[in-house]
């Protein structure tokens, strides 16, 4: 990343995870430590999607795309941690989808014995604001698998390449929309069950809150107004007082956990 990154939002500039310091950005040996962690949980052998079928995912998405550079959509942890290397950023819009935390994990925000949630976007009246960034077609093939690796490890999104609103003209973006026939989709939750499982779960990486609370500052920081997050946000503050109520002065497992 270079100052010329941010030449549309200087205000990300230092609010963004280089992708040395990610660790999301997939590499071998990030994913082999992944897989131990996995079998430290106990989880099977076939947590995750076998590497051909993430590549046949990515190859198929991408094969319209020539030579060209590749647009991505963050509306999540993308926005403040992408993991790859980006030559522009940009605001940008998607009609007709919002972000949800509708999408189970046990491995990063979760554990088997309690699964914490991640975002994704559900189809929904209204447009989900958030970031686009560009890939240069030099680093397309590297930057895209390893992109790959980490949002469809277990194939919970379904990829594809759709339009986007940017205040420099409309792009086509490569955007990770919901699997809903997931066996960790959890599009039917209510927003006071979704806080409970925020307010008190913890993974490998951090945890649940702080993922939402890192969501809440970068939509502050840009400006972005999101209604249901900051409902959910207002609601896990709640359910964190009541449980440092109960529990006095013991930490809860979230704060052990925070990051």
């Amino acid at each position: 990343m270079t100052p010329q990154a941010f030449m549309h939002l200087p205000e990300l500039e230092g609010r963004i995870t280089p992708p040395e310091a990610s660790g999301l950005r997939l590499t071998d040996e990030v994913l082999a430590a992944w897989d131990a962690q996995a079998r430290a949980q106990g989880l099977p052998d076939d947590w995750r999607l076998p590497d051909a079928d993430v590549e046949r995912s990515r190859q198929a998405v991408l094969a319209d795309i020539g030579g060209e550079d590749l647009w991505v959509f963050g509306y999540g942890s993308l926005m403040w941690n992408p993991g790859i290397h980006f030559q522009e950023v940009r605001r940008a819009s998607l009609d007709g989808f919002a972000r949800r935390f509708a999408l189970a994990t046990t491995i990063g925000r979760g554990t088997t014995n309690c699964p914490g949630l991640v975002l994704t976007l559900l189809p929904c009246a209204g447009v989900c604001h958030g970031l686009a960034f560009r890939i240069h077609h030099t680093l397309v093939e590297a930057e895209s698998r390893l992109l790959w690796r980490r949002e469809m490890i277990r194939g919970g999104y379904c990829p594809a390449l759709l339009p986007l609103d940017t205040p420099q003209g409309r792009i086509e973006a490569l955007v990770l929309t919901a699997n809903s026939a997931h066996p960790q989709y959890r599009g039917e939750l209510s927003l006071e069950d979704t806080a409970a499982i925020i307010a008190s779960a913890c993974g490998s990486i951090g945890s649940n809150r702080a993922y939402l609370d890192q969501l809440d500052e970068q939509l502050d920081l840009l400006g972005i107004e999101d209604d249901h997050v900051r409902a959910l946000s207002a609601m896990v503050r709640r359910e964190a007082a009541k449980a440092l109520h109960e529990t006095g002065n013991r930490n809860t497992m979230a704060e052990v956990c925070a990051p």
